[in-house]
């Protein structure tokens, strides 16, 4: 019979941004303690923790103390050294597996991995010499995107190549450091599907969700996605094929391409909730984030029904380029939800919040969180007000 860590245990999570804090007010509803720990003092996850345990993620020592104090280890994101993960699982029950995190922490594992699957993915080719970077050119062509195999996120670590000509160039603006040439594809849309598994393999998800970026950074995602029901059945089935495969335990988001003309191919693996499924809070019967909490405590999972159709835009720093935001307008909008995590200082690019609205259709909902946010900015410059949500 498999252990069940009850309500009244304590949760580790290692790392401080907002999934955590997320992940601690799901957990904190349901009655468990949480311990996080981060290089960070007063972080978002920690403002909401029981405990906030300030230590580089490579202190094995501070791990391992970090581990013997809670009841199961999560992860808020995968950039966690296999050392740190691996220290952990030494003391305690560590959910996902290091496996798992070593795989979607680096991309040349991570596609690799997938590839020997079967499940389709972008032509890609490992680079860590000048003759491998050749050797991709060949293989892969061009136009394609040179990435860094590790430590990259919302476009960081990556260079557009149009012609074999630039890849030199761009090796060297990666500070020629091991990286994947992947192909470019013409993409019709990108979706993302949130996959649920628990200790014993059950498992559930949330429907393949729509996504659109912009400058790299995810902007607006909509549920449920606008695709043709054979392409929304193979990306579950694929999310199902990946976490089984890991003897995953938790949640895990599959970012999939769409390119025009329907093929499915995957983008990248991330074994923690998803920005894509922040709406889920809102507008499902259990969120991401509580969906999460109940696999790694092996509880049952709960209902991932999407209540009504809904939207999500994240909130960035330039939202807040002429003093503090005009959070009324936006809260006058009766289905609109504000979720802000605390970062006192905004600064383009960072994740500062985001809004979720409901709706009858999916196109109303992703119209009327674009209206929100559209309605936010002051455009007469506000002195000495804070920033802190």
């Amino acid at each position: 019979m498999r252990r069940i860590i009850g309500p009244g245990s304590t949760i580790g999570v290692l790392g401080g941004g907002q999934l955590g804090r997320m992940f601690a007010m799901a957990a904190r509803r349901l009655g468990y303690r949480v311990h996080t720990l981060a290089p960070e003092d007063d972080t978002p996850t920690g403002q909401i923790a029981d405990v906030e345990v300030n230590a580089a993620y490579d202190d094995i020592d501070a791990v391992r103390a970090f581990a013997r104090e809670v009841d199961v280890v999560t992860f808020e994101f995968e950039n966690v050294p296999a050392a740190a993960a691996a220290a952990a699982e030494e003391i305690a029950i560590v959910r996902p597996n290091g496996r798992a995190l070593a795989i979607a922490q680096h991309r040349i594992r991570e596609k690799t991995f997938l590839a020997g699957l079967g499940v389709p993915v972008t032509p890609f080719a490992p680079v860590r010499s000048d003759e491998e970077l050749a050797a991709a050119a060949k293989r892969v062509g061009c136009p394609a995107v040179l990435k860094t195999a590790s430590f990259g996120y919302d476009g960081k670590g990556q260079v557009a190549v149009a012609s074999p000509g630039e890849l030199a160039a761009a090796w060297i603006a990666l500070d020629r450091r091991e990286a994947i040439l992947e192909a470019f594809i013409d993409l019709d849309r990108e979706i993302s599907v949130i996959g649920a598994r628990g200790v014993g393999g059950e498992w559930s998800h949330f429907g393949p969700i729509e996504n659109a970026h912009a400058r790299h950074i995810l902007d607006v995602s909509v549920a449920p996605a606008d695709v043709p029901a054979a392409v929304a059945a193979q990306a579950v089935d694929v999310t199902r094929c990946v976490m089984d495969a890991l003897d995953f335990t938790g949640i895990l988001c599959v970012e999939f391409f769409v390119a025009r003309g329907g093929r499915l191919l995957v983008n990248e693996l991330a074994p923690r909730p998803h920005n894509s499924g922040h709406l889920t809070f809102d507008a499902c019967r259990t969120s991401q984030f509580e969906q999460q909490l109940r696999a790694i405590c092996g509880l049952p999972l709960g209902s991932p029904e999407l209540l009504q159709p809904a939207a999500m835009a994240n909130l960035l720093g330039e939202v807040w380029s002429g003093g503090e935001p005009r959070w009324e307008a936006a809260l006058a909008l009766p289905d609109v939800k504000l979720h802000l995590y605390g970062k006192l200082a905004p600064r383009p690019g960072r994740k500062m919040g985001h809004l979720t609205a409901l709706a009858s259709a999916a196109d109303a909902a992703r119209e009327r969180v674009l209206a929100a946010r559209a309605a936010l900015p002051r455009t007469d410059r506000v002195q000495g007000q804070g920033v802190r949500g």
